[in-house]
């Protein structure tokens, strides 16, 4: 990147309608040993928000606290701590937060949708005014917002706070619908203990969202290792646990998901952050393809510290982003072994 820019934790990656990356990282959540101010030489904060062509070429960096003045910021509340992010059919990108601050009282209940070049054009909700996974009006941490271009929807994972996949006009913001596990309307005072038996009629810690080409919405449950899929209005379809050898503690096992670059979008992608890896699973059954498994923890290229996020290309290629160390791989897809 130009400018000695880097990167704090990435909080989020989608990929856009031309194939460009976008990322969004966490500029706060940094402890350099760099010039006070930050100089080139040494290193600056990347805006929050970034965008690179499939090459890796920076292509433009926007956002955040150090990226924006105070009389901007004024306009919205930029999240406390980033997670998420989506562009949606008219180029517009939409950012989540899942932080919180007790001494200034703030609160990530929010979503922000800008230009691609960072004119804000809109909030959905207001930092610290969360009544709970019923209010309609206002998000609790939410993770990751996907748009669905057919309806001209931004499906939301509210997940951190909430319990709930939420959907929302993608031009005027309103809410729409939503749903909590199995379809059910989201239960905050269902308990969050992590078992397999009895299985969970609850979300636990829903962390994100995918959504097929035939209309399926596929979420992560991260907390209670596992994939729920459903149809676009919320109907549960079926449901996965990812590793079940892998005791329910300490990060879970879907972290994320993505999908395949074929036609069929045949498999699903599963960024798991217990072992570090990425798991593969046939979409049709979501049974584990066990061979198609890779990574493990290292800094290394090819392996993962604090893997968080996965996103993939039109062609395949996949993208993930660490949470530890500030990185973003991309791994390039090379065909199918039958």
């Amino acid at each position: 990147m130009p400018k000695g820019y880097f990167f704090g934790q990435i909080a989020g990656l989608t990929v856009d309608d031309h194939d460009n990356l976008w990322v969004i990282s966490r500029p706060r959540r940094i402890i350099p040993q760099i010039d006070e101010p930050p100089q080139e030489a040494s290193g600056v904060p990347a805006p929050s928000v970034v965008a690179f062509d499939a090459t890796g070429k920076f292509l433009k960096g926007w956002g955040g606290p150090f990226a924006m003045s105070d009389p901007e910021r004024a306009k919205f509340d930029w999240p406390i701590a980033e997670h998420g992010i989506a562009v949606d059919s008219k180029e517009n990108v939409w950012v989540c937060g899942n932080g919180r601050d007790a001494k200034l009282k703030l609160d990530d209940n929010q979503c922000l949708k800008f230009t691609n070049n960072g004119k804000f054009l809109l909030q959905i909700g207001r930092s610290a005014q969360s009544k709970g996974s019923l209010d309609t009006e206002n998000l609790n941490h939410p993770s990751q917002p996907v748009y669905w271009a057919a309806t001209n929807e931004m499906f939301i994972s509210d997940g951190y706070g909430n319990r709930r996949v939420i959907v929302v006009d993608a031009d005027t913001g309103k809410f729409k619908r939503m749903w909590g596990a199995y379809g059910k309307a989201p239960d905050d005072s269902a308990s969050k203990e992590r078992t397999y038996d009895p299985v969970p009629q609850q979300f636990n810690l829903v962390h994100g969202l995918t959504i097929s080409k035939d209309g399926i919405v596929y979420v992560a449950d991260r907390n209670n290792n596992r994939v729920q899929a459903f149809s676009l209005d919320g109907k549960f379809l079926k449901e996965a646990f990812v590793a079940r050898e892998i005791p329910m503690v300490g990060f879970g096992t879907v972290n994320s998901v993505a999908l395949s670059g074929d036609k069929e979008q045949r498999f699903l992608y599963v960024c798991e952050g217990h072992q570090q890896r990425i798991r593969v699973l046939d979409r049709q059954t979501l049974q584990e393809i066990p061979q198609g498994k890779f990574g493990h923890v290292g800094a290394q290229p090819g392996m993962f510290l604090g893997l968080h996020i996965i996103a993939t290309d039109s062609k395949g290629n996949i993208y993930t982003g660490d949470g530890r160390d500030g990185r973003v791989q991309k791994f390039t897809f090379k065909g199918v072994s039958r």
